[in-house]
């Protein structure tokens, strides 16, 4: 046994059904060799990877649609993978990142469940450089301003990973983190614009959630 419980989740994206193994819920905690500890991961916060929370939703859909021919694309926090694995299904050239330790291993197995190729992965945590990453023309992430400082390592990332013609897309719940993020971004010459609409829960009443879209053109 490895310590926690799953589930199979079935999740419609654009009228094609995606099976996603998530952890059973919010309880689960597992790590008995210290992996998680020392890559800076609370139990606190271990099995918010495994859920498919309304940001990664939308985000998805959005994956289901949006322009991505020819792009090289970057998913930031990728979780249990569903908007790499949308890309994947277009046949679109996404490397999947993330720092939990079983994120490589839920989105290999939610790649077999879907009858799709492995995802390319990384393990990437945003405050250390990764020379060998290279650079992309769309990074995307949903709800990855969870904390004040990931903006300030979000946007780092972009400087590092952005090609100089590039998209970023985010879907935010809300978490009050924005301001101070996109004045970072707009110092390094992006133009945000954004759509609302989404909730914190699977109702279908708007809320606070946002999806933005930051634009840099050469």
């Amino acid at each position: 046994m490895p310590g926690y419980a799953t589930r199979i989740l079935t999740i419609p994206v654009n009228g094609h059904d995606f099976r996603i193994r998530a952890l059973s819920d919010l309880q689960q905690f597992a790590d008995p060799t210290g992996r998680a500890e020392r890559a800076g991961i609370h139990s606190s916060l271990w099995s918010l990877f495994g859920q498919v929370w309304p940001a990664g939703r939308v985000l998805a859909e959005t994956m289901s649609h949006y322009d991505v021919a020819g792009k090289r694309i970057l998913e930031l926090g990728c979780g249990l993978g569903l908007s790499s694995l949308v890309l994947a299904h277009r046949g679109a050239n996404v490397v999947a990142s993330d720092h939990h330790p079983l994120a490589e291993s839920f989105l290999a197995y939610n790649a077999g469940l879907n009858d799709l190729p492995a995802v390319h992965y990384r393990d990437l945590p945003w405050e250390m450089p990764d020379t060998s990453l290279g650079r992309f023309d769309l990074i995307i992430g949903s709800d990855v301003l969870y904390e004040r400082g990931h903006g300030v390592q979000i946007a780092a990332m972009m400087e590092r990973h952005a090609k100089s013609t590039a998209e970023l897309l985010l879907t935010d719940p809300g978490r009050g983190n924005l301001g101070g993020f996109s004045r970072a971004m707009a110092v390094q010459g992006y133009e945000a614009s954004e759509e609302g609409g989404f909730g914190d829960d699977e109702s279908t009443s708007p809320g606070r959630g946002r999806l933005l879209r930051y634009a840099r053109t050469a």
